[in-house]
């Protein structure tokens, strides 16, 4: 029997849905001019995470299992009764005779849902994931005790899905914030939380791996695994390593068909989570540092095609936007970034953090390996503005002429092509307008109605130069193209066969 694997969110949603009739509740949102508080932080480095010698983690867990609290969260919505246009078809209207006004109006419910939350300060600052409280227009913290408190929301950040609460309360146990970069693949770690609605629940595992991305959770994803036990209603709880610091926010599962825990987690790291918290304290809001490019992987074959050697890493820029603090750089599409400010770059996910991490207006140094040689680029940050994400292709206009590349059909872009696209009335290039599903090409991922800019570095903008771009490719790694789809760009390297 096969089994449906996804990501799934760690809140629990009440089954009981309680129906209210009237006007929503109101909440009285706190105002964003906040004093940053003094956070309890960790005065000493994590260091390797062993067994204590009693053989029991029962102090680490009596210190922070205060600071762990229940989040609860309502609000209203309003649901049709029946389809729209339903009571406008006069054969239902004859059926059912007249019907009342009260059955033609939109029904509303309260939805209820329950997660975790982490004290961070003693005068009543509270980590939690945004997806806790997103939307909500009354949320409440309870204790181990029992007693229940209304909270305010201070700022929510959707992008990493951390959001700040605040109680008026003061004297709280607090939750030092741990280092979350010194953490340690192998790492014991607890997991506290309330699955279920059991508050005051621990589990323990290890780290499993740092730095997960490309999950589709989060627009920015650095997600620090564990298979400790982590289930509905666990968003928002607190990630614990040995000495009893907070070094992750749990936020999701992976789940299988039933939705329980299968021993993979993700907790948003501490470092992460506090830089963002400090920000929604202070401003009100995140702001993200900004570049305005594209990037892709380097793949091996790509290393040759750029001439790299294999070791060598970096990310490639596939698209600069124009007039972005980039393109006022000089930075130029088949760039490929190698260092920031002196640090390495390997990894696509691992750089946009990096960059994200740095408020606007800051300058880095970029290392750049521009055609065989290594340049010095110096960009000034702007205030990054997330994009949606590139649509799928667009209709085919039908076969075209066989290429050099064996099993693709390619076709010149034309005006009318790109007006039937959508695409920006610059694009220049070809179509693809087949891909032999047993080709080289079609493994490398080429696919219908991707354009080709590029081959080998070199531009095209109809059949012809694309013809002879491939025939001069000598290349022993294969085809090197530049390939849009939808608003994105790649690369995509066809090998030889």
């Amino acid at each position: 029997m096969h089994s449906t694997i996804q990501i799934r969110r760690s809140t629990a949603i009440l089954s009981a849905i309680i129906l209210v009739m009237g006007a929503a509740l109101a909440v009285n949102w706190a105002s964003n001019a906040h004093r940053l508080p003094d956070f309890s932080t960790t005065a000493h480095a994590a260091g390797a995470a062993t067994l204590p010698a009693s053989g029991t983690f029962a102090p680490v867990v009596k210190e922070a299992l205060p600071a762990v609290v229940n989040v609860s969260s309502s609000k209203v919505v309003h649901r049709q009764r029946m389809p729209q246009g339903f009571f406008d078809n006069p054969m239902l209207r004859d059926f059912f005779g007249n019907i009342p006004p009260q059955m033609q109006q939109p029904r509303t419910e309260r939805m209820e849902s329950l997660g975790s939350g982490v004290i961070v300060s003693s005068d009543g600052y509270i980590l939690t994931n945004n997806h806790v409280i997103d939307g909500a227009t009354d949320v409440k913290v309870s204790f181990r005790d029992g007693k229940e408190v209304p909270a305010k929301v201070i700022g929510a950040d959707a992008p990493t899905d951390i959001a700040v609460l605040k109680i008026d309360r003061t004297g709280l146990p607090a939750l030092p914030i741990g280092d979350s970069s010194k953490s340690e693949v192998g790492d014991i770690v607890l997991a506290i939380g309330n699955p279920f609605g059991l508050g005051g629940t621990v589990s323990m595992g290890i780290i499993s791996a740092k730095g997960r991305s490309g999950l589709g959770i989060e627009a920015y994803e650095d997600f620090i695994q564990t298979d400790a036990a982590i289930n509905h209603g666990n968003s928002g709880g607190a990630l614990v390593n040995t000495q009893g610091q907070l070094i992750g926010i749990n936020t999701a599962i992976l789940g299988g068909d039933g939705g329980g825990n299968v021993g993979i987690g993700f907790a948003i790291p501490s470092n992460l989570a506090k830089n963002i918290m400090n920000q929604l304290i202070e401003h009100g809001k995140v702001t993200r540092g900004y570049i305005g490019v594209y990037l892709g992987e380097i793949t091996p074959n790509m290393r040759q095609a750029f001439g790299m050697s294999p070791d060598q890493g970096g990310v490639a820029i596939t698209q600069v936007e124009p007039d972005s603090p980039g393109a006022k750089a000089g930075l130029k599409v088949e760039d490929v970034i190698v260092a920031m400010n002196g640090e390495k770059i390997d990894d696509v996910q691992a750089f946009r953090l990096k960059v994200a991490s740095l408020p606007p207006g800051t300058t880095i140094h970029l290392k750049v390996l521009r055609n065989g040689s290594t340049v010095d680029v110096p960009v000034t940050l702007g205030v990054s503005k997330l994009m949606a994400q590139a649509g799928g292709p667009g209709r085919g206009p039908g076969q075209g002429s066989t290429s050099g590349l064996e099993g693709v059909q390619v076709q010149t872009l034309t005006p009318d092509i790109v007006q039937q696209l959508g695409l920006r009335g610059d694009v220049k290039g070809v179509i693809v307008t087949n891909v032999d599903a047993a080709s080289a090409a079609a493994e490398a991922g080429l696919q219908p109605n991707d354009i080709i800019e590029r081959v080998n570095r070199v531009p095209v903008t109809n059949t012809d130069e694309f013809e002879n771009a491939v025939r001069q490719s000598n290349n022993p790694g294969g085809t090197l193209l530049l390939v849009r789809r939808g608003d994105a760009r790649a690369f995509v390297v066809v090998p030889r066969k």
